[in-house]
């Protein structure tokens, strides 16, 4: 198998009974196998899935383990680790047993639909795949669309991931919200795309038809190498859902791989088929991991910076660390004007969204110290660059261009390496 696809599924069985069939169909002359992980769902998707697709591979999860967790430990089964081979018979016999990360036999057998000990034996003597794809339930796929993604990552060995174009469902020309053209960031960490920006969204005409490295790269269909999403321990886990498919494509680029829009495949995303974007949760996920992905990052972006500019590796390290520090304060003080904003207007469950988000970050943040960004750079700092940050506030550009907006993105505005 060259190319895992899994949807990872939360009480959405109208999506799965809608769209799984087309990807099946679409996928089933190339070497790819559709898998669906199951976050707990209590909709009867697992019953759906039992009754109307009982031929494709289904894991299931005993508590919601969110997007990160849920694609790391799905991940983790189709891609079972290798044995240590210094164990001793103990901890072989037990690690053959939990099969790394299925924790017994009647999960091993719900995993591939086969007892147990052929289970096993086949996880054993199947390869791993080379491409892995997270892809959203509420996404339409259309034809071939896997083909040049798989293309562009054989042909391209420095990408570390890729992505299609995402458009609306609703509205089929336009592009749509979770990622559109491929994204970037602004300086102070606000995401943004080729095609949208805030919520104003350009109609596509074409003019993002050529393949591009990018930031980020759309989580709602993402391809991804296997072996580089193992190496960087997947998603981070602290994170839950939102913005962790771009706290991971930053972590590539740091690692030295690039992030790509492919053009020439196309699918088209319904959207919010999880969390509305009205819910306070939803805005207290992606204010608190906007934060913690700064935290990861930031610092190591700013000392490469430096270092790729002549600073010797302590010194980049140091003022790197510093600079990261002093743009994250920045960040919270526009936080907390977000927040007097939502508490002018009377949406208070927004306002407490916003402040527990910044509790939370507190706790959770784990962000490198200057041992930590020097190492890094000494490993890195040659080989590694980060394309598609964009050295303005995006916000304010947006207000005063409107319809604007998109003429007046130059690249001369992004940050260099």
């Amino acid at each position: 198998m060259k190319t895992a696809i899994v949807i990872l599924n939360w009480n959405t069985e109208g999506f799965l009974k809608r769209f799984l069939p087309g990807l099946l169909h679409s996928v089933q002359d190339e070497d790819a196998e559709v898998i669906v992980a199951d976050n707990a769902s209590t909709d009867g998707s697992i019953a759906m899935m039992k009754e109307f697709f009982p031929h494709v591979r289904t894991i299931t999860s005993e508590k919601n383990l969110g997007f990160t967790g849920g694609y790391n430990r799905a991940f983790d089964i189709i891609v079972p680790e290798k044995a240590d081979k210094k164990a001793d018979k103990e901890a072989d016999k037990k690690a053959d047993k939990e099969a790394d990360g299925i924790e017994n036999e009647r999960e091993i057998a719900e995993v591939s639909g086969k007892p147990a000990k052929e289970a096993r034996a086949c996880r054993k003597a199947d390869e791993a795949p080379e491409y892995f794809v997270l892809i959203n339930s509420d996404i339409e796929v259309t034809p071939g669309w896997l083909r040049p993604l798989t293309d562009w990552m054989d042909s391209h060995p420095e990408c570390g991931a890729c992505a299609p174009k995402l458009h609306s469902l609703q509205e089929r020309e336009m592009f749509e919200y979770a990622g559109a053209a491929g994204g970037w960031l602004d300086k102070y960490g606000y995401p943004f795309c080729r095609g949208r920006v805030m919520k104003r969204l350009e109609r596509d005409c074409g003019q993002y038809d050529t393949p591009e490295n990018v930031f980020w790269a759309t989580g709602a269909c993402l391809m991804v190498r296997s072996s580089l999403y193992r190496k960087l321990g997947g998603l981070d886990g602290r994170f839950f859902a939102h913005m962790e498919e771009i706290d991971l494509c930053w972590r590539m680029q740091l690692e030295g791989h690039k992030v790509t829009v492919v053009p020439q495949s196309l699918v088209y995303h319904v959207g919010g088929g999880t969390l509305p974007q009205t819910s306070p949760f939803k805005l207290f996920l992606n204010y608190r991991n906007n934060l913690l992905m700064l935290s990861n990052n930031i610092g190591k972006t700013f000392a490469l910076g430096l270092y790729r500019k002549g600073m010797d590796t302590t010194k980049a390290a140091q003022k790197g660390l510093r600079m990261a520090r002093h743009r994250i304060f920045m960040r919270m003080i526009l936080d907390g004007l977000s927040s007097a904003a939502y508490l002018a207007s009377f949406k208070r469950e927004c306002f407490k969204a916003v402040w527990k988000a910044h509790g939370e970050y507190r706790s959770k943040r784990n962000s490198p110290d200057v041992a930590q960004i020097r190492d890094y750079l000494e490993r890195h700092g040659k080989a590694a660059s980060v394309e598609g940050w964009y050295s303005r506030w995006i916000i304010p550009q947006a207000m005063l261009r409107g319809k604007d907006i998109f003429r007046s993105i130059r690249k001369e505005d992004f940050y260099k390496g």
